[in-house]
């Protein structure tokens, strides 16, 4: 096994997650099988009760793990699916010590963070380095492990603004020592540390400045690290003399990452060449993509992106797809509401005026009851305008309550989360759920969808299929009391659990497109597999609808199959798309760059394509 270690310096947010997954990528472009751990170094046992403004989304995996949005990084690059311990947090790490302490697996001696925490750690990478993650038999070839956190961070003194730097987060301290014995373990040859590190630009000068990475870099030897390769983030390439510097004073020869990589890991009788046009085409059809779709997304946690992060993906999949240029117009709901009205005006027209300016409405999932009218008000504009519509765990529960509401007149029709005393509940608490503890005792997890109307829409864009296994996470349900009532006023349950008693999917079929799901389809949508339902919306936004539900297959038929499949039955199941080959239809499509003699751009990681939408440039450097 070999394995690829990823830290970070001067700054937080400088984009490891992406870079680890661009790795993985790249060395499983050579032909080698990749698997990928999250290290984050928080005492929470996983990511399922911290708030979206701390973290990001909480990533939920096929076995209900509840993870740090990275993970979903690395399954949607490398399609690929991954378990709820490839993400290691301090507080599995302390509760695995712990337990072992209290069976007497240490027989009596003194527990203590060197070597037992330590010890804990390495060998959790390398069990779960072994386990399989893409379909096959057999462990991966590679390992990337991603460490949270920052080493050498930069701390202003308040008095002249000039910064010294830190060894980092305290809380990664048992990590680092860790991982520092286990590259010593595995030995030369077998593991690879990746530093990326900020290079700031002084507006004043406009220079680049150096001296934040070389500190980090002198922060990560001193406590026990050596960096192979530097990745370099900042608002400009490089300059020649920069990398020069870098090169000199970390120690670092420059540029060649892709043969570094290969030479370090000693793969060169086992990797190939690079096969990376696939992904190649996908970033150029993005660049060259101009015709707008806009999407508005009304949600409570709009004030960070990261919140809804797989929901931009799939947003992003699926109008590549469709060859369009994804717009999403933020809309805070309770914005939308009357309060906000008297309250902040502006903020209300702008709100509403974003509203009917889109393509289509999406509705994504979240708890609380702040601003459930606002969405409200979003689903009946939708569904009384005919504007194309997805709404997405709690957003089909909103969308149940607002026809409820509208079309059956049951004024107080609500959930019980928001209004427990409600006459007329139409989403209620689980009968299995607890209400004493939150971690964990949601319906987590992959579970199964059966297809009650075959000629609905979304059994239609799914490859008209039997059943789709999709990811779950929720603690209310639409009233399986109330169902009746429902489908006599005209809205139709299409798509429901084994019991049939769980509501999984929701249409209007008087509406263009207009869709609720209890599960969350963009956990399992992938660049060259958009997901059907996604891929539904934005075909409804931009007037592809009846072409997808005539062929579903149409919409990324040139990106739909970037690597191999998971392993499913076309006949019975889907997971995400239809199996075009991707490759006859590379040979023939216009955008072809081959076909065209388009130039391609590359970055000095070589072989991985830079999208003109990345906020800062990287430029990469090995010791190789």
């Amino acid at each position: 096994m070999k394995y690829v270690l990823v830290t970070g310096g001067v700054v937080s947010g400088l984009g490891k997650g992406v870079t680890a997954s661009s790795i993985g990528v790249l060395l499983k472009a050579c032909g080698l099988r990749v698997t990928a751990i999250k290290i984050d170094p928080y005492l929470n046992t996983d990511a399922g009760t911290l708030a979206p403004f701390e973290h990001g989304e909480v990533f939920v995996l096929d076995d209900g793990g509840e993870v740090n949005l990275d993970l979903g990084n690395y399954e949607r690059f490398l399609d690929i699916k991954l378990t709820r311990d490839n993400n290691i947090t301090t507080g599995k790490i302390y509760q695995f010590v712990i337990n072992k302490e209290r069976k007497g697996d240490y027989l009596g001696k003194t527990v203590q963070v060197v070597p037992h925490i330590t010890n804990a750690i390495q060998e959790w990478i390398e069990r779960v380095a072994k386990i399989p993650v893409d379909g096959n038999e057999g462990p991966a070839d590679v390992c990337i492990i991603e460490l949270g956190g920052t080493i050498g961070a930069t701390i202003f003194s308040g008095h002249n603004d000039s910064g010294i730097l830190d060894a980092g987060d305290i809380e990664s301290m048992p990590f680092i020592e860790a991982l520092g014995q286990f590259s010593y373990r595995v030995g030369p040859g077998n593991f690879c540390l990746v530093h990326v590190s900020l290079v700031p630009v002084l507006d004043a000068v406009g220079e680049q400045k150096t001296k934040p990475t070389q500190h980090s870099v002198r922060s990560l030897r001193g406590l026990g690290l050596m960096p192979n390769i530097l990745a370099c983030r900042s608002t400009k390439p490089l300059d020649e003399n920069i990398k020069e510097k870098l090169s000199q004073f970390c120690h670092i020869p420059e540029q060649k990452a892709h043969e570094a990589f290969i030479k370090l890991l000693k793969l060169q009788g086992i990797a190939k060449e690079p096969m990376l046009e696939e992904w190649t085409i996908i970033a150029r059809i993005y660049d060259i993509s101009h015709d707008p779709v806009r999407i508005a997304m009304v949600g409570k946690y709009t004030g960070l992106s990261d919140s809804y992060i797989s929901v931009l993906k799939a947003l992003s999949h699926a109008s590549i797809a469709c060859h369009k240029k994804l717009v999403v117009d933020w809309v805070p709901s309770s914005d939308l509401e009357d309060s906000t009205k008297a309250e902040a005006p502006d903020l209300y027209r702008a709100a509403w005026r974003r509203l009917r300016g889109a393509d289509g409405i999406l509705v994504p999932g979240g708890f609380g009851d702040r601003g459930v009218e606002g969405k409200i008000l979003a689903v009946k504009y939708a569904r009384e305008n005919n504007v194309p519509f997805l709404g997405i765990c709690l957003g089909m529960q909103i969308s149940v309550i607002e026809f409820a509401r509208s079309v059956m007149n049951l004024e107080d029709a609500n959930s019980t989360e928001f209004d427990p005393d409600t006459t007329n509940p139409c989403v209620v608490f689980m009968p299995e759920g607890c209400k004493t503890h939150l971690g964990g005792m949601m319906r987590l997890g992959s579970r199964r969808t059966y297809f009650e109307v075959a000629d609905s829409k979304a059994a239609k864009l799914y490859g008209n299929v039997s059943f789709v296994d999709e990811r779950h996470r929720h603690r209310y349900e639409v009233n399986p009391s109330m169902i009746t009532e429902f489908e006599k006023a005209g809205l139709a349950f299409v798509g429901k659990d084994e019991t049939k008693r769980r509501m999984e999917i929701v249409e209007l079929h008087t509406h263009p497109y207009f869709i609720g799901v209890q599960f969350h389809p963009e956990f399992k949508s992938r660049p060259g597999k958009p997901s059907a339902l996604f891929s539904g919306l934005v075909g409804a936004a931009c007037g592809q609808l009846e072409l997808l539900l005539q062929n579903p297959s149409h919409c990324g038929t040139l990106t739909r199959r970037l690597t191999t499949s998971n392993g499913f039955s076309p006949t019975q199941s889907h997971q995400n798309g239809n199996s075009k080959d991707l490759q006859q239809a590379m040979a023939s499509h216009p955008l072809n760059p081959t076909r065209t003699g388009m130039g391609i751009r590359r970055s000095p990681l070589r072989g991985c394509h830079t999208g003109t939408s990345a906020p800062m440039a990287m430029e990469c450097m090995s010791d190789e």
